[in-house]
């Protein structure tokens, strides 16, 4: 069986500019990277603000296990599914990091016959987007040290730095640093540390803005830290913004790419659902809207992360309103879910399917509740069953959705028809009511309860005094009124990774809480969750390496 990259080398694929004629994009409005991959230009984007939008359709999925669900994989095969069926239709993904591609996690291109291509350049450096993202995150860095070296005249409490530095890369060991070590030469030594590019703020900014003017905006509005008097110090203050804004000019433009069928796909931005709030930018989303009658996107690990900043921050800060939603599951992961070990997931058990099955029903229950219908996307995999396939379609009835089977890995598009014309039949259906799950001025930490109590089941959410301190602080200051993005495992409803299926009693404890103003959210951090991850102990980078044809081999 050809493995994913193999499969990736072998497509046929097309010029960008045919792919980008598929949506009415003019060659002279693409900036190609090469022959299949291009930015498209922000005056052309402009151009189609008065056409009408298509119909918003989010893949998202159950809890993360080893075992494998397949959200992108499935977000690729819908695309190409509703595009088989006659549908004008395009997929909006995130970039991935090197991170994971180094780490444990690998790619996020899709697999088998349902992948975005080139699928090594996706995965790998791409047109530059998180670089151009690490280096105006870093130069606001290095300028908050330099004002203070020169003199502080805006008299920076160097104890009240918030602003951290960040890399593309999992590196436990800069968690925590302390700066400036090596004498006077070198600036006020200081604790620092460092985020994964990711949960950057100015990826979030960079995936929120509406266009160069309102990045800028966002930009200068970034809170670095405190004054003695406690009034903060903004990127503005610094004079930062413009130089930050003319790093991120070219990565401000959406990457249009296309699946094995040929079919477009847009790829751009990419902070993680688990420390950030896991949705592709804004600006591919309604360029996509403008182009497509349906356009497929995804949002990171299962709905309680992704699908829940989805709609609560994406959606609510855009405008979006999303017509239907597909809930990724496999067999596989159900059963690990139902006390399965992973040595075991490939023999038939259907009773242990049945006790996993309770995580997808809390998953669908959690979409519904922001009136979003859905649909469930069985991921399948040769070892599934007859008889498991038929348990999860009867659990699917059961809480009121249809499940349905997808072979798009192994067939492509003609694996999903059926799962497509289920979404055109919801769509068309126009049965959406969608609404965030809190208001706007509900206090900031009713909102981290909410979210605590109504998706992930908690009793409560609980934070130390200087944690409910700094939201009164913040709410004091004027911003009460933005959303929380939660930082939690991916792993379970609960903030124990261990805890499967779907949790009830537990309580969400939040340590910390950070504020990006720029973005427009606040982040609180729960339980061991880090901003930095770690690498494994064989991690993927051991087994990645060019072959003697100067292939490479091992990314997957």
């Amino acid at each position: 069986m050809a493995s994913d990259i193999e499969i990736a080398r072998a497509a046929k694929t097309r010029p960008i500019a045919e792919i980008g004629e598929k949506l009415g994009i003019p060659a002279e409005a693409l900036e190609s990277y090469g022959s299949t991959k291009a930015k498209v230009r922000s005056d052309f984007i402009k151009s189609l603000s008065d056409r009408p939008d298509g119909k918003l359709v989010l893949v998202t999925a159950i809890n993360p296990t080893p075992a494998g669900e397949g959200k992108t994989t499935t977000s690729v095969g819908l695309g190409d599914g509703l595009n088989r069926i006659g549908k004008k239709a395009a997929i909006c993904l995130r970039e991935p990091s090197l991170g994971p591609c180094f780490g444990m996690k690998g790619g996020a291109a899709g697999g088998g016959h349902a992948q975005v291509v080139p699928m090594e350049d996706i995965n790998l450096h791409f047109t530059g987007d998180f670089h151009a993202i690490t280096s105006a995150h870093n130069l606001l860095s290095a300028l908050i040290d330099n004002h203070i070296y020169w003199g502080n005249a805006l008299d920076i409490d160097v104890r009240r730095i918030t602003w951290r530095r960040v890399m593309d890369m999992n590196d436990r060991s800069l968690r925590q640093i302390v700066s400036s070590l090596g004498g006077v030469a070198n600036g006020y030594p200081r604790e620092a540390g460092f985020d994964i590019t990711v949960a950057s703020e100015i990826m979030a900014i960079l995936c929120l803005a509406a266009d160069l003017d309102d990045l800028q905006a966002r930009l200068g509005d970034i809170v670095v830290g405190y004054r003695r008097d406690r009034t903060a110090v903004t990127a503005r203050d610094l004079e930062a913004d413009g130089a930050m804004t003319v790093l991120l000019k070219e990565a401000m433009q959406p990457n249009l790419v296309q699946t094995l069928e040929n079919n477009p796909a847009f790829i751009h931005g990419g902070p993680f659902a688990n420390i950030a709030h896991g949705c592709n930018s804004v600006v591919a989303t309604k360029t996509a809207l403008k182009l497509a009658d349906y356009v497929v996107t995804e949002a990171g690990f299962g709905a309680d992360l992704g699908a829940e900043k989805f709609f609560d921050i994406k959606c609510r800060k855009a405008g979006l309103s999303p017509s239907a939603a597909v809930i990724v599951a496999t067999i596989r992961a159900l059963k690990m879910n139902g006390g399965v070990g992973k040595d075991d997931l490939g023999k038939e058990n259907v009773e242990a399917l049945k006790k996993g099955c309770v995580n997808l029903g809390r998953h669908i229950e959690n979409v519904k509740q922001f009136g979003v219908p859905v649909v469930v996307a069985i991921n399948h995999f040769v070892t599934d069953t007859d008889a498991e396939v038929a348990a999860i379609r009867e659990y699917a009835k059961e809480q009121g959705v249809e499940a349905i089977l997808c072979q798009h890995w192994a067939k492509g598009s003609e694996g999903t028809e059926e799962l497509a014309r289920k979404v055109v039949e919801m769509v068309d259906g126009d049965s959406a009511q969608f609404a965030p799950l809190y208001e706007d001025d509900l206090p900031l930490f009713e909102k981290i309860q909410t979210v605590a109590r109504r998706i992930y089941r908690a009793d409560e959410a609980i934070a130390e005094k200087t944690v409910r301190d700094q939201l009164h602080k913040w709410e004091a200051d004027g911003f009460g009124h933005l959303p929380v993005c939660m930082a939690k495992t991916q792993y379970s409803f609960s903030t124990d990774p261990n805890l499967r299926g779907a949790p009830t009693g537990h309580t969400v404890p939040v340590r910390e809480v950070r504020l990006s103003a720029g973005a427009g959210f606040i982040v609180a951090i729960c339980g061991e969750i880090m901003t930095m991850p770690g690498l494994p102990k064989i991690p993927s980078a051991n087994h990645i390496r060019l072959d003697d044809a100067g292939s490479i081999e091992g990314l997957f």
